[in-house]
């Protein structure tokens, strides 16, 4: 953080207090370790109460907190290690793609790109095209994720800005708008087939004539409303707050030489042949990674590879690139390169094994799924009509998702009954889908649970090599809170509206 940055007003000394509290916090690897051991001892302690309640998604069984320091518990601890290591969901993903984007990064081929990109488009629209860019990332699923916030930050540099502000505000708009696109991607029926199966337990003649895309409309509009909101964010509040950056990293904008240009020509050529060799894996009928059924495209083998895909998207150009410009020679330079890049994620590595383990104990003592469940009985209890439930639905669901990250798991809890809730009072299951959007996004940008945000600490201690758990939440809560307040309002206009939320899908249930 600046020195010389003036601060004042009651939210920017409310950002300092969560900065200067967060900030002696353990180191990230440590605290997840704490964390981690935290959870055992919590499960212990509420397992023997014989806490459990009622399972909404299978009538008649219920869940129990599992205790993970009883015998059955310790075996797990040490049985699942290093499996908890291994299947920690951002660390395969992230090293295959880095393999790929160090290619690129080394040829200098990402160097050269930002250099043309932010020399060809006027300044002040910068941070608008890296926001819009982030949300329509949505579409690759998680890739998002690994590539938007490092080039966010390298693009800043290059302009003489903080770096920390582009890297929060690509993690802001990939997080904070995963639930806004102007396609459908692979959430859209995720969601949408667990909302029609809670929705038939109320009418299956209901459910049978929903459809997956039944958001398309809301997302489609939440895309501009979620890159206006976050790029004021960051250019009136995060960037003025972090100040000018003293750190050593400066960009380079020095204008492209001759080689350079080459290079580039080359490497778009490479890449638009390659992307086109890969179209035809999956858009022609005969296409060998097309789905079935009604999103052949979107739920299909292609999009279930798309960490792949995103490797050799980075890989070939990078490879080309180097060899035109004489980056690189041989086939040893480029195990170098990607050993580089490699060395480079050591400080992930390490944080993924201690994040992996907290995460696994959370979801195998069911300590959130009961507190989502008593969350959705409390909100029944209180006996709330129309729009005060959906405002209920948003901070509960905003809530819980600072202590269960996975979209499809809250939502499988929550659907059951949210669903039926809703549908009894007068809106539609198609609505009941957009308010839980709307919040799970809304909080994703600042919960240490959601499994990528690991990446940000290790991605912004490049920078920053201080940088804390408090100083990121800092920063990222500005996001948070504008977010989830301008998108709530949003949705209740369209609730008074009666604007359909997409295809053959009312606000308004039945």
């Amino acid at each position: 953080m600046a020195e010389n940055v003036k601060k004042s007003g009651p939210f920017q000394r409310f950002l300092d207090m969560i900065e200067r509290v967060g900030n002696k916090l353990p180191h990230p690897v440590n605290l997840f370790a704490i964390l981690a051991g935290l959870v055992l001892i919590a499960s212990a302690i509420i397992a023997s109460f014989g806490v459990s309640v009622d399972d909404p998604a299978n009538p008649g069984e219920t869940v129990e907190v599992q205790n993970l320091l009883s015998g059955e518990g310790i075996s797990y601890i040490f049985t699942s290690m290093v499996d908890n290591f291994i299947g920690f969901a951002p660390l395969g993903v992230v090293l295959a793609t880095m393999l790929g984007i160090g290619i690129c990064e080394r040829s200098g081929l990402i160097s050269a790109g930002l250099r043309g990109f932010v020399l060809s488009i006027p300044n002040r629209l910068i941070t608008a095209g890296l926001v819009f860019a982030a949300v329509m990332s949505s579409v690759a699923s998680d890739a998002g994720y690994v590539v938007l916030p490092p080039l966010g930050a390298v693009i800043y540099a290059a302009l003489g800005r903080h770096p920390l502000a582009g890297l929060a505000t690509a993690f802001a708009g990939v997080s904070g708008g995963f639930s806004a696109n102007l396609m459908l991607s692979a959430t859209d029926p995720m969601l949408g087939e667990m909302t029609m199966q809670a929705a038939a337990t109320i009418d299956p003649a209901y459910a049978d004539q929903m459809n997956n895309a039944m958001n398309w409309w809301f997302i489609i509009v939440s895309t501009f409303l979620v890159t206006f909101v976050i790029t004021l964010v960051s250019e009136k509040v995060v960037e003025p707050r972090l100040g000018k950056y003293k750190g050593d990293y400066t960009g380079d904008l020095d204008k492209l030489k001759p080689i350079e240009k080459k290079g580039l020509i080359y490497a778009l050529i490479s890449f638009v042949i390659s992307a086109g060799l890969m179209s035809l894996l999956v858009f022609p009928e005969w296409g060998p990674m097309r789905g079935t059924g009604d999103s052949p495209i979107v739920v299909s083998p292609f999009m279930d590879s798309l960490v792949v895909v995103i490797l050799l998207l980075f890989l070939i150009p990078g490879l080309v690139y180097g060899i035109v410009t004489k980056a690189i020679k041989n086939d040893k330079d480029v195990a170098n390169q990607m050993s580089d890049t490699m060395a480079s994620m050591g400080m992930f590595i390490v944080l993924a094994f201690t994040a992996g383990q907290f995460v696994a104990y959370f979801n195998e003592s069911n300590l959130g799924l009961v507190m989502g469940i008593y969350g959705g009985e409390l909100l029944t209890s209180l006996n709330m009509d129309g729009i005060m439930v959906v405002i209920g639905f948003l901070i509960i669901t905003a809530f819980i998702n600072l202590f269960v990250g996975s979209a499809s798991a809250k939502w499988a809890m929550m659907a059951p009954v949210f669903v039926p809730i809703m549908m009894q009072i007068g809106y539609s299951p198609e609505l009941a889908q957009a308010v839980y959007r709307v919040a799970d996004s809304s909080t994703n940008i600042i919960t240490p649970l959601m499994t990528y945000f690991a990446i940000v600490i290790a991605f912004a201690q490049k920078y920053d090599k201080n940088m804390g758990i408090g100083t990121l939440i800092s920063v990222m809560l500005p996001f948070s809170i504008w977010l989830l307040i301008s998108w709530s309002a949003m949705i209740i206009i369209w609730i008074f509206t009666g604007l359909p939320l997409g295809p053959n899908a009312p606000v308004f249930y039945p």
